[in-house]
């Protein structure tokens, strides 16, 4: 048994952590708790042998449990009404299934007990204390399911309050140990969940899990046929797992291989521990599309040409899953998930699914086919079959998806929601597609799944939920909470979303509540960053090295997360560390490298562009980063001697195209000569915001290119950073000294010389300015003087531009700085409600810091409303320049790439207004062709490459103080981010950082 004195806080505090439910297990005594644990003994466990076997098997897990976290094993046996042990034993605990467990059926007889709250519900359970709970049991711990899997979810809800986390095998997560646990007498209870089917798709298995499951769970040979390492050995855990984190349902994996061929046990085994299994959008009757077909068909994958033979096919599917609880997947797509043909066959697909009815019809004799559970996903091209006119019938639940980034493309409407099939969800957390596959790291916010999926809820999706995981690892924090928010969507709302990451932080690592906190802003820190942009899709410029200290902040920000996640490291212990560093440490490490490689790589061009000595350094940097990278590979391979050996195989770096490369590959660097002096002196100089270097000629330096002037920088007095920068740098082989030395008192350096040689060839010099010295705009000569060793000394100024600018006493708002005014949408001045209507702040959601968006997204009886009557954000700002001084500027809004969802007549719209003029109403999603995407979803820097879409209008603002605003149209519009542009915003990836703020 592992124990640790960091966890003394804990153990004192006596309280159970259960993420999504409320606790009813204490590790303190009170007068009144029933013990299940104490002093050394443990209370014994009795179940019917009349039971489910997946109860009894969950029973066993929990005595299992109980003792991992105890060192205590509580007995467990099969019993009656009547059995000896169940009479001579101290106050039992009695767990059993409503209407299957005769035991159960007894106790609630003879103690007529109230179980009209679970009666008949799906996956609700009740526990309680009972007196007399069967003639000569005084007292028992009573744990009732209302069905199989409510039983189920009972026990291992306790076996999670008692110390266990969902995650102790498959992210080695310790026990919390507890010497005593006591639970209350009035018990635990929950109804049935938010989603009926709630599960997970492992996809697009190679190379990680794949390689992984063949060297741990075959002799490296998989199955006969396919070859697969997909055993019954693999899929017990995976099962386990599903329940213990509250889900009911699976897609299995599918790429070379089958669920049902690859082991006889798969299917049985399912059932067995209690899981729903499915198959995916492409693989109808519980057929495994392509392999089965490559292994067992005949002829073409053709509905019309080959309908005997794929009809056939079918009914050995129906016949070998119909034993088994499963949800079967209707309708027809292509051979390896592609479109069923090149035109639409309305007529042929609605004979597709009326004969997969028939098949139902006949191998289920007596059985009303509408309560098989079915589902039809309305998956790229099959969403396009739909909006032109195919209909199913009306008990088959209609799963919609999103466009496999996240973003979902349809919820049902009014007219869709009266269905008795109901509505369901298939949702991304990994892809291979395009723009780009993404599958490494974790890169998805839980805000943004919050946000989707509560859309879900709201528009009564909820029969299916199922999330693509690729290799689930290293995605088990927010596979969680896709599968715990479908079990309890009441649970979780915009206000305390950061508290489902710091519950699960204290959990699996034995946290405080303020290191849990800390971890809680770690991971939305990790995934702001990683989600911004995925690790797949980074390049060496996609945050710009010149303007407004762009790379550098987000490389700095990277820095400190890192430091942040090494601080809670540090102190954990050796297995807790085990745990943190696949579910934290390994992602923020390997997201910080890998980001530091790039922007290092993009440095690196620039300086050897520049012919800065530095620019070698930098290459260093970036050869010792890219091994940087294979060593945390390694070193998650390396845990636990190889636990995990695999699972990180994935590549990330340098991809031409929408697929993977089969090697990670480092970016390409430069080197500056070191032996050959600069033919221009011995010193660089490089102010910030350009390209150029002086002296010498180059491209950006003027619009000539040659016989340019000195380097000019401005800087005014509501520049966010309140400085400009010069780089003084090495040129070449010569070390030398420089001086910098300002001609005005109120221009200030923050060093006025330095000693620069090939150990430290740089330095920055950092210009402010006294602003009380400055009237207007004044210009100042900072000269910058180099001497060197056996050539002549030299000269060059810089000049900088002081623009005092100034606002009244009385403004209160953002001030224009650089140009522009950069607002996050979050920071209004006023919130305007309109009946129950309001904005709403999403935290830790998009690129930079949140998102807002109206709420509650049902409020107006779903109305819409007209630009100028419903909710309005507004935000004050001052400008002291228009786009060419002509009076105009522009607004840039910042939207999330979500799509019009509600309907193709209900577009997402957002008014836009300045001061009293006409708002101006964007409706900003363009209308894709049915099934498919716009052509500005697609590409390396389209919507969801840069998962941002951005639309803008031209208004009239003279300089002085305005008023900006927002004007809600349709709900679930999110806004992140407005610039105002009057004439000076630069090109960079996250826009201008926000203006300084007059409060």
């Amino acid at each position: 048994m592992f124990w640790h004195h960091a966890l003394l806080a804990l153990l004192a505090s006596g309280k159970a952590l259960a993420i999504g439910q409320e606790t009813c297990l204490s590790f303190e005594p009170s007068s009144s708790a029933f013990s299940i644990v104490s002093k050394g003994k443990a209370a014994q466990i009795f179940v019917s042998n009349d039971e489910w076997p997946g109860v009894q098997l969950a029973a066993s897990n929990f005595v299992s449990d109980i003792h991992s976290v105890t060192g205590v094993a509580p007995s467990i046996s099969n019993a009656t009404a009547n059995s000896t042990s169940l009479h001579t034993a101290s106050f039992p605990i009695i767990v059993g299934t409503l209407g299957k467990s005769s035991l159960i059926d007894q106790v609630v007889n003879n103690s007529k007990l109230d179980v009209s709250s679970i009666q008949g519900q799906w996956e609700a359970f009740m526990t309680r204390v009972v007196d007399n709970p069967l003639p000569g049991v005084k007292k028992a711990y009573v744990i009732i399911g209302a069905d199989k899997r409510g039983s189920i979810f009972a026990l291992y809800d306790h076996s999670e309050q008692a110390g266990v986390s969902p995650w102790y095998w498959w992210a080695d997560v310790p026990a919390t140990p507890h010497t005593n646990i006591f639970v209350a007498p009035s018990g635990c209870s929950h109804g049935s969940p938010t989603v009926k089917y709630r599960g997970f798709f492992l996809n697009d298995e190679q190379p990680a899990l794949q390689n992984w499951a063949m060297e741990k769970f075959t002799n490296g040979t998989g199955a006969a046929l396919t070859g697969s390492p997909f055993n019954h050995f693999f899929y017990t855990k995976l099962f386990e797992l599903t329940l213990r984190i509250k889900g009911n349902y699976l897609w299995p994996a599918q790429w070379s291989s089958a669920f049902n061929v690859d082991d006889p046990m798969n299917q049985f085994l399912a059932d067995f521990y209690g899981v729903v299994m499915g198959t995916s959008h492409e693989e109808p009757m519980m057929r495994s599309i392509p392999v089965e077909w490559g292994l067992f068909g005949q002829g073409p994958w053709d509905y019309e040409t080959n309908s005997a033979f794929i009809y056939n096919f079918w009914v050995e599917g129906v016949q070998r899953a119909k034993p088994y609880e499963s949800l079967y997947t209707v309708g027809m797509r292509g051979n390896g998930d592609l479109p069923l043909g090149p035109t639409t066959n309305i007529a042929l697909l609605e004979k597709i699914v009326s004969d997969q009815r028939q098949i139902f019809t006949d191998e289920f004799p007596g059985v009303n086919i509408t309560t098989i559970p079915q589902v039809w996903t309305l998956y790229e091209e099959v969403e396009g079959y739909y909006d032109e006119g195919m209909r199913v019938p009306d008990d088959i639940t209609l799963m919609w998806t999103d466009d496999t980034w996240g973003n979902m493309r349809r919820y049902p409407v009014l007219s869709e929601r009266n269905r008795t099939g109901g509505a369901g969800v298939y949702y991304h957390y990994d892809l291979v597609g395009p723009p780009r596959d993404y599958k490494w790291i974790q890169s998805t916010q839980i805000s943004k799944v919050f946000e989707q999926m509560s859309l879900a809820v709201d528009r009564e999706a909820t029969r299916v939920w199922i999330v693509n995981v690729g290799d689930l690892k290293p995605l088990e924090m927010s596979t969680e909470f896709f599968v715990n928010y479908g079990w309890n969507a009441t649970r979780w709302n915009l206000n305390n979303l950061d508290t489902f990451v710091s519950s699960w932080a204290q959990r699996e690592f034995g946290l405080d509540a303020q290191d849990g906190k800390e971890v809680a802003a770690i991971v939305a820190n990790m995934t702001t960053f990683l989600a911004r942009r995925k690790p797949e899709l980074l390049n060496s410029t996609t945050f710009s090295l010149t303007n407004y200290r762009e790379a550098e902040n987000v490389a700095a920000a990277w820095s400190a997360t890192n430091q942040s996640a090494a601080r809670i490291y540090n102190k954990l212990t050796t297995a807790q560390k085990v745990a943190f560093f696949q579910l934290v440490y390994h992602p923020v490490q390997a997201g910080y490298t890998l980001t530091n490689m790039w922007i290092a790589a993009g440095q690196n061009n620039m300086r050897a562009f520049q012919a800065r000595l530095s620019a070698n350094n930098l290459a260093d940097q970036v050869e010792a980063l890219f091994e940087t990278d294979y060593d945390l590979e390694h070193e998650y391979h390396s845990l636990l001697n190889g636990k995990w050996d695999h699972m990180m195989d994935q590549t990330h770096t340098f991809y031409s195209y929408w697929q993977e490369p089969t090697q990670n590959m480092m970016p390409p660097v430069q080197k500056v000569s070191s032996r050959k002096p600069n033919i221009f002196g011995a010193m660089r100089i490089t102010p910030e915001g350009t390209l150029a270097a002086w002296p010498g000629d180059n491209e950006y330096q003027c619009s000539n290119g040659y016989n340019c002037p000195p380097p000019a920088i401005t800087l005014d007095a509501f520049v966010p950073f309140g400085s400009r920068y010069i780089d003084v740098g090495m040129g070449g082989s010569v070390p030398f000294t420089f001086t910098a030395t300002p001609n005005v008192s109120w221009a200030k350096v923050s060093t006025s010389h330095g000693s620069l040689s090939a150990s430290n060839p740089e330095q920055r010099v950092f210009l402010s300015v006294d602003w009380s010295k400055v009237t207007g705009a004044e210009v100042a000569e900072i000269w910058f003087n180099a001497t060197a060793t056996g050539i002549s000394s030299f000269q060059l100024p810089v000049y900088l531009t002081a623009n005092h600018t100034t606002v009244p006493s009385t403004f209160k708002g953002f001030v224009e700085g650089d140009g522009t005014v950069s607002i996050e949408a979050a920071h209004a001045t006023r919130n305007t409600t309109v009946g129950e209507v309001t904005w709403t702040e999403i935290p830790n959601y998009g690129r930079t810091l949140s998102g807002v968006t109206p709420w509650p997204r049902l409020g107006n009886n779903e109305a819409n409303y007209t630009a100028g009557t419903g909710p309005s954000l507004e935000y004050d700002f001052y400008n002291f320049n228009t786009i060419g001084q002509a009076g105009n500027v522009s607004v840039e809004v910042y939207v999330s790439p979500s799509w019009n969802a509600n309907g193709a007549d209900r577009p997402l719209g957002l008014g836009v207004q300045v001061d009293s003029q006409t708002p101006q109403v964007t409706y900003f999603f363009p209308t894709p062709p049915p099934g498919a995407d716009p052509p500005q979803w697609n590409g390396n820097d389209g919507y969801v490459a840069n998962n941002i879409l951005t639309f803008s209008g031209n208004f009239t603002a003279w300089p002085g103080a305005h008023t900006l605003k927002l004007w809600m149209i349709e709900p679930a519009v999110v806004v992140q981010k407005l610039v105002i542009n009057t004439g000076g915003v630069l090109p960079s990836y996250l826009g201008p950082p926000e203006s300084v703020i007059i409060s």
